[in-house]
């Protein structure tokens, strides 16, 4: 794969680099990552190539939004593509009555309501803006619409209810007058992108963990859709939690818990493969989902220069079409999933 190259998002007009940057890191998830770290870190990440940068008010309860918009801000604004989103609104708490940041370390001094409501979202963009410290965002996203973020399905269902007859057209507004270039949704899940797209039109989708070298279920329904609306894919948690990272090893990860037994024989007869072909798994599976022409970029992390390096050079390893090839002839790939 190439660092420069740049795919269009659906018909927004908007070209996002192939490999993009996850913000999650910086608001601190699971340990802290200091203001140093994430300057050189992305700083390093931009003089890759890597163009697009994918955040939300969430993380870090506005931390990383903060550290994104001061540390670009001296840099180029049409040279680079910025993500965040909506369904939470942040307010000021007092550190004495106790922050709950859930996985997120020494957060903002902030506390979260969620709102999907026209009000909320014109709301959440505004405060967006301000912690990013610049006069548009590019790419708007409904966030965390799921039973897993809000405890039920009739919960998630009064949520999607809420965002569609209300939020939704704030978000549309927004495109129209410029200040947004493309909406979507952050999802963990097919059905429910579905639904998104049932409901309403929408340039591009942030799906984390369902299009990856594991998993191709998208490719039943959700791609083919897509390619008939033009409609982009952002494709996050390529390595599924981990695993396709770390390989079957003890503990290894899988939608964020330790992977079963029938996923942790896939993956080591998937790196099997690899390892014939002097191809590391970890190359295959972020490479993987950008052989569909749907898919416009992946947003991995990292919260060191280190990483970008290693995220650079497992992005650039050269993999042979063999590999593809015995891959779908042992029953590992899907036939008909395109290769890059």
């Amino acid at each position: 794969m190439d660092m420069q190259e740049k795919r269009a998002l659906g018909g927004s007009g908007l070209e996002v680099s192939v490999h993009g940057f996850g913000g999650v890191p910086f608001g601190n998830l699971y340990q802290k990552c200091s203001d140093e770290d994430a300057k050189a870190t992305l700083l390093a990440a931009y003089n890759a190539g890597i163009r697009f940068i994918d955040t939300a008010p969430f993380y870090g309860l506005g931390m990383s939004e903060h550290r994104i918009g001061h540390i670009m801000r001296p840099l180029p604004r049409d040279s680079w593509v910025l993500s965040t989103k909506i369904g939470r609104v942040l307010k000021a708490k007092d550190p004495a009555l106790g922050i709950d940041a859930g996985p997120f370390v020494d957060s903002h001094p902030m506390e979260y309501i969620f709102d999907y409501t026209y009000d909320g979202v014109m709301r959440s963009v505004e405060d967006s803006l301000q912690r990013l410290a610049t006069h548009r965002i590019d790419v708007l996203l409904i966030h965390d619409v799921d039973v897993w973020t809000h405890g039920s399905e009739e919960a998630r269902a009064a949520k999607f209810k809420e965002v569609m007859d209300s939020g939704y057209k704030a978000m549309r507004e927004l495109r129209d007058s410029g200040t947004v270039k493309a909406i979507g949704a952050g999802i963990n899940e097919i059905p429910a992108t579905l639904e998104f797209m049932a409901a309403g039109e929408f340039d591009c989708f942030l799906l984390a963990g369902r299009y990856t070298l594991l998993e191709q279920a998208a490719l039943d329904d959700l791609l083919p859709l897509c390619a008939e609306r033009n409609v982009s894919l952002i494709i996050g948690g390529p390595y599924n939690s981990g695993i396709l990272a770390t390989g079957a090893v003890k503990g290894a990860k899988y939608n964020y818990e330790d992977a079963p037994a029938e996923i942790l024989e896939r993956v080591a007869r998937i790196e099997a493969v690899c390892n014939r072909h002097g191809v590391p798994l970890k190359a295959a599976a972020l490479q993987f989902p950008l052989g569909h022409p749907q898919v416009a970029t992946i947003i991995p992390g990292a919260r060191s220069i280190d990483e970008i390096d290693q995220n650079v050079t497992t992005f650039t390893t050269p993999i042979p079409e063999a590999l593809w090839a015995e891959l779908k002839h042992e029953g590992l790939l899907r036939e008909d999933a395109p290769t890059p």
